[in-house]
């Protein structure tokens, strides 16, 4: 149980590291909560920064959900049938981090890589398939929200067609709907026909 706990407080306490504000300054950039959507994430940093800036800060923000679930699920073997559900646990709490960082007064970022982190070391496969929908979207209709958006809506649909937990399936809806809520100004900025392209 002590090991379970130390892992949700290192989840949320890693989840809350802002990446996106760490490459900025190590790029001599503008603060992203600043500048350009005001956003954190990786899409803002591709923005403001260029190509690099947005890879560094989509790798960091999927390390931050990849990390914890990855120790969660070797040392949490010894919890036998629950090992599954605290897992998740685990996994939810980064995303928290990531969406409400102790370290930026609780305002964080859409969630979208660190959730794409949770997902690849739980379901690889499924979190594949949503790569490809992110990259197909992307390309064709140019729209940073527009793709992630999709992919959270059919993220539950992966994780239940890739992978055969319950407790991992639930978590996947539970990401599912923390990140369509973070996008709701995009969503209306869609329907207003101003939401910014590539």
């Amino acid at each position: 149980m002590l090991t379970f706990l130390g892992l949700l407080s290192l989840a949320y306490f890693w989840g809350s590291i802002p990446t996106g504000l760490v490459v900025a300054r190590l790029l001599g950039g503008p603060d992203p909560r600043q500048a350009g959507s005001g956003n954190i994430g990786a899409a803002n940093l591709y923005r403001l920064l260029g190509v690099n800036a947005g890879v560094f800060t989509f790798l960091g923000d999927v390390l931050k959900g990849a990390v914890p679930v990855f120790l969660a699920l070797f040392w949490l073997t010894p919890l036998g049938v629950w090992r599954e559900t605290a897992v998740a646990l685990v996994g939810l709490a980064a995303v928290l981090g990531h969406l409400f960082p102790v370290f930026l007064g609780f305002r964080g970022g859409k969630g979208v890589a660190t959730s794409f982190g949770v997902v690849a070391v739980l379901c690889p496969l499924g979190a594949a398939h949503l790569f490809l929908v992110y990259l197909l979207t992307l390309y064709w209709i140019r729209i940073f929200s527009v793709a992630a958006v999709l992919c959270a809506w059919l993220l539950p649909l992966a994780v239940g067609l890739f992978g055969d937990s319950k407790a991992y399936l639930l978590l996947g809806g539970v990401l599912s709907g923390l990140v369509l809520v973070r996008h709701r100004e995009n969503l209306l900025r869609l329907a207003q026909g101003e939401e910014p392209r590539i």
